[in-house]
Formats: structure tokens, sequence, C-alpha cells
């Protein structure tokens, strides 16, 4: 005999949400449901059980995250962690339970919660490295630029002495020809006036 297969709009009215609520459900807690050969999620009693758990959390006001860190216990079908979280502020427990449950409890969930601050202590981590990162980066742009600014300025200032220098020496070879050239004007005319007189 085969299992009762759900579709999606039949598993949300049972569940009591939004079609779209169980495939968001689905994709934040990384549920593994079933697709038939067409390719299209099917639900079975089981997922039901399981989403109906995670709505009452929810209606309790537990976060997604700290479901998915329930989620082992909650597909168990154990839903005295659950009691536990949305009671928190009423321990102790009522009278008539055991110490041994009260003790249990309080472990269970100091261990969730362990887990929830370690997982919020990473998240936090790798978000301050990624701020840390774009910050480093930015200076490290920032200090490229202002260095590259810096070697072109020294550069354009040596082009201009190196201009300026050719210039001169340009300008200096110009009058030395010319100079050069005047000499000779003299010779030749001192030289022509000597043919003259004698």
């Amino acid at each position: 005999m085969s299992e009762m297969r759900y579709m999606i709009s039949d598993a949300a009215k049972l569940v009591d949400v939004e079609a779209h609520v169980l495939r968001y459900w689905e994709e934040e807690l990384e549920l593994p449901i079933g697709r038939n050969e067409m390719g299209h999620r099917y639900y079975t009693e089981e997922n039901i059980q399981l989403f109906r758990r995670i709505r009452e959390l929810k209606e309790q006001g537990v976060q997604l995250k700290a479901i998915k860190m329930l989620l082992p216990d909650l597909a168990k079908g154990e839903t005295e962690i659950t009691h536990l979280l949305a009671r928190v502020d009423k321990l102790p427990a009522p009278a008539d339970e055991p110490a041994v449950m009260r003790e249990e409890k309080m472990q269970q969930f100091q261990c969730i919660m362990s887990r929830l601050i370690s997982e919020a202590l990473e998240d936090h981590t790798e978000k301050m490295g990624q701020e840390i990162s774009t910050q480093v980066s930015g200076n490290v742009i920032k200090e490229m630029d202002y260095l590259l600014r810096m070697k072109e300025e020294r550069e354009d200032e040596r082009f201009k002495r190196l201009d300026e220098a050719i210039r001169s020496s340009q300008k200096s070879r110009k009058e030395r020809a010319f100079l050069k050239k005047e000499e000779k004007k003299k010779r030749s005319f001192f030289g022509q006036r000597r043919g003259q007189t004698v």
C-alpha cells in the first residue's frame, strides 16, 4: 500500500497556511520535499505533521532560524522542546512534572540556545569579515589612487624639467650656431675688406 500524497494546494489547506508559505519554509529550512514524475511537489502525512509543528512554533513567535535548529526533534515528533521554548518565561515547570524532566528540558534548552548563539556568532563574524574586507579594499584603493597620482605628478615634474633642459640645450645650440654664423660673416667681411685694401 502506497503512502498518501498531497499536492501543494491540498497540503496548504491541511496545514492552514498559503501555498507560498510552504514553499518558503521548504526553502529556508532546507526541507527534503518529494517530487513526482512531472517535477511537481508532493507532501506526505509526515510532511504535513512537520509543517503543522512549524506553524505552531511560528505562531508562538519562534523564528525560522531557531526552528531550523529544532528540526531533528520536530521530525521525530518531539514537541516538548517546542513547549519549553514557548514557556521559557514560565520556568520552573508545573509542580506535577518531576525534577528530572525539568532538568532534562533545561539541558535541552541550553543546548538549543548555545547552538543558536554559536550560529549567530558565525553569521556576525562572517558579516564583520565582509565589512572589514570592504573597508580595507576601499582604503587600499584610495591609497593606491593617491600613490598613482603622486607618481604621475613626480613623472610630470621630471618630464617638465627634462623638457626645459632640452629646450635650454636647443636654445644654447641655436645661440652658438648663430654666433658661429655671425663670426663667419665677420671674418668673411673682414677678409674681403682686407683683400680690397691690399
